[in-house]
């Protein structure tokens, strides 16, 4: 049976560019310094999120977790939002390898922290009882909201808290390429508003592997060290690098498709009885929907639907999420709907 893989845009396979980029890529050992293809990476990511250097880290989660350690000593603190992938899904990296505490704040549905939550969750240093505050995390776009888009204007008023308070403003951005396309301004205008960013060369940009970690000079040496320490320092990395390249320089716009396709999956589910869906919420390439009160269990819904070749996932809280990506087309979310349908049918 062929299967419509909606589980997550982690699950693109590199196009025929990439593939003949990681053939062809020039190689050198990455930890002297002398893999060419992973300094012309690095190079030009710095340049497309506007930031004095960047590396190459092989996951979000790594990426994250250097830029963390590389801002907070053990026993400081970072403030992150109690929906953020980094408190979900990333192991606890920060408190564990690094001794860093996690202060959370609430998450708006827009993906927002708001800005009173932040002012009131900043330590005061002089106060011994407590850790010191030195970080704010965002998240764009934000994953378990939705794949919303966070304003330009909020960024900018969470950054300005941090400059007056003495801290920095880290982005998650493993789909920040996602954020600027769906608000139509180069990506540069959303790492404006932070000191240090991660994005994902993989999900919707199609690469196979790797993340991007970007900064000041100064920062990415201290996230390099930091990569070295969890052991992610490769050698002839240059063949996840080469995929990395073609990313950002052929993948970046095709994100509309994905945005259209999961505006047109999102619609054509909410014309369905027993699905509830927040439209307002579909921005960019992730849908998020939960079936109504008395149509069942989610799981059930999930293991129907991967039985007649559709396969998205759970998310907890009731929810089932939907990414589209590289390799779905309209005709595929057609069809994924159509599944739905039926299978809707079937369970009713």
């Amino acid at each position: 049976m062929r299967m419509i893989d909606l589980r997550s845009d982690t699950v693109t396979l590199p196009s025929p560019a990439m593939r003949r980029a990681i053939a062809e890529a020039p190689l050198g050992d990455d930890v002297y310094g002398e893999d060419p293809t992973i300094n012309r990476l690095e190079a030009l990511a710095a340049e497309r999120v506007g930031k004095e250097a960047a590396l190459l880290v092989v996951s979000g989660t790594m990426g994250n977790l250097c830029a963390i350690l590389a801002h907070c000593a053990r026993g400081e603190e970072a403030i992150v939002g109690d929906e953020s992938h980094i408190y979900h899904y990333e192991a606890g990296g920060p408190a564990v390898l690094g001794g860093v505490a996690f202060h959370v704040v609430p998450t708006l549905p827009s993906g927002e922290l708001p800005l009173a939550a932040l002012a009131d969750a900043i330590r005061d240093p002089d106060d011994a009882h407590e850790a010191i505050t030195r970080l704010i995390c965002l998240e764009n776009t934000h994953n378990r909201c939705g794949g919303v888009v966070l304003a330009r204007e909020y960024m900018a008023g969470v950054h300005a808290l941090a400059a007056e308070r003495g801290l920095r403003v880290h982005l998650d951005g493993a789909r920040l390429f996602n954020a600027a396309v769906a608000q139509g301004v180069d990506v540069r205008e959303i790492t404006r508003h932070v000191d240090t960013v991660q994005f994902c060369l993989s999900k919707g940009l199609a690469a196979p592997v790797g993340s991007i970690v970007a900064g000041d000079a100064a920062f990415v040496a201290r996230a390099r060290r930091i990569r070295k320490l969890v052991g992610g320092g490769m050698r002839q990395a240059g063949i996840i690098a080469a995929a990395g390249i073609v990313a950002l320089e052929e993948m970046v716009d095709r994100l509309a498709e994905d945005h259209a396709n999961a505006r047109m999956l999102a619609e054509g589910l909410a014309g369905f009885a027993p699905i509830a869906i927040d439209l307002a919420s579909v921005q960019s390439d992730i849908v998020i929907f939960r079936l109504q009160p008395g149509h069942g269990a989610p799981a059930a819904l999930v293991r129907a639907l991967a039985e007649r070749g559709l396969l998205v996932g759970e998310i907890g809280r009731g929810y089932i999420r939907a990414v589209t990506h590289y390799g779905v087309d309209a005709s595929d979310i057609e069809e994924a709907l159509e599944i739905v349908r039926a299978t809707l049918a079937l369970l009713a």
